[in-house]
């Protein structure tokens, strides 16, 4: 049976149909204005609810290992309850919870995604519950949360340069995006693909915004390694299949230099694209007392912490503590993140940009 391909301005019409046909009652009302929910604790109350329901299923864009680990950190912190883990890239989660709603099949409880664009669109056709940690109204800067309890941003994630130390000098590594179009690098260089990848759309989107359509026209010229996630373009020049990352998961380069693969960070002097990963709890959430419990529980400091520790990624929680060595994300430039333009564009960007690449 072929799986039928979804692109992302049919699930905006699919999904948003779906809400003024007004199906399934009140699960896609959304009203003009939602009242701001109080800031809710863990209490016995809600784990105990959480337990009778005994699971929550949870679809992130986060690497799988990340993901894995705080599945069983929850599942250790709360017997009793099983974490259902389903990772795929952004886009993939994104066209998964479309089609699985239109089919009116509800098994996602929270789904996390690294494309913000993603939640004004379940946010506008209301599709999701809005629930506010205690701790995340304490110790969150306000631009990391939605005020009204949609959306907590769960990792800030950035895609600077990397290259492989074996294979590059530090002195001669390119120091900026505009280094990359030296002819020096032509068939050594590594990208992932923005229809995948949210972060990659992100970077993508920001870098042609800032350097303009005719950057990435010149730099289709260098023969570039097209890879499908943010997490494959450090993979490769770990292994040395290709000298220089032009984008992805800057933090699998810090896992990766820590054990002693040959690699290191650029940040670019142009900026380095940034995109925030927010998680949602859906209204139609099979377990809703277990989604909410892993909400409050992986936007705590405890598992804030693990995300700091155990995948060197920022995190947005005033109380954590960043592993020493890693560069504070206050010291780093960043290029801006801009939802809106993406949720508006995504497809033209993807278009535009497989041509120019020809993939």
């Amino acid at each position: 049976m072929t799986e039928k391909k979804f692109a992302r301005r049919d699930v905006l019409k699919g999904t948003t149909a779906l809400a003024a046909a007004g199906m399934s009652g009140a699960l896609f009302a959304q009203p003009a204005r939602a009242q701001a929910p109080a800031a809710a604790a863990i209490t016995p109350e809600l784990i105990e609810a959480a337990k009778k329901e005994g699971k929550v299923v949870f679809y992130t864009a986060m690497d799988l290992t990340l993901a894995q680990r705080l599945g069983r950190e929850f599942e250790q912190r709360f017997p009793g309850i099983s974490a259902r883990v389903e990772r795929s890239g952004a886009e993939r989660v994104f066209t998964r919870i479309a089609q699985e709603f239109s089919s009116k099949i509800y098994a996602v409880d929270l789904a996390n995604t690294s494309d913000l664009a993603h939640v004004i669109h379940w946010k506008r056709d209301g599709l999701l519950a809005p629930y506010l940690p205690e701790e995340v109204v304490k110790h969150y800067p306000k631009q990391y949360y939605d005020p009204e309890g949609f959306q907590i941003v769960t990792r800030v994630l950035v895609s600077p340069l990397g290259y492989n130390t074996n294979l590059v000098k530090a002195e001669e590594a390119p120091k900026s995006f505009a280094d990359l179009l030296d002819p020096k690098w032509a068939g050594k260089m590594v990208k992932a693909h923005p229809a995948y990848s949210g972060t990659i759309m992100n970077s993508t989107y920001q870098t042609a915004r800032d350097l303009g359509w005719e950057y990435f026209e010149k730099l289709a010229k260098q023969r570039i390694m097209q890879v499908q996630s943010a997490t494959d373009t450090p993979k490769k020049i770990a292994l040395g299949e290709r000298a220089i990352m032009v984008d992805g998961a800057g933090y699998l380069i810090i896992q990766y230099k820590e054990k002693g693969d040959p690699v290191d960070i650029i940040y670019p002097e142009e900026g380095t694209p940034v995109a925030t990963s927010p998680s949602v709890v859906f209204k139609s959430a099979p377990n809703p007392n277990a989604g909410r419990l892993f909400q409050n529980w992986m936007h705590s400091r405890e598992g804030q912490q693990i995300i700091v520790d155990f995948a060197r990624q920022y995190s947005p929680h005033a109380q954590t503590v960043e592993k020493p060595g890693v560069r504070k994300l206050a010291d780093i430039k960043l290029m801006k993140e801009d939802a809106e333009a993406i949720e508006k564009g995504a497809e033209e960007i993807k278009k535009r940009y497989s041509a120019l690449f020809k993939v």
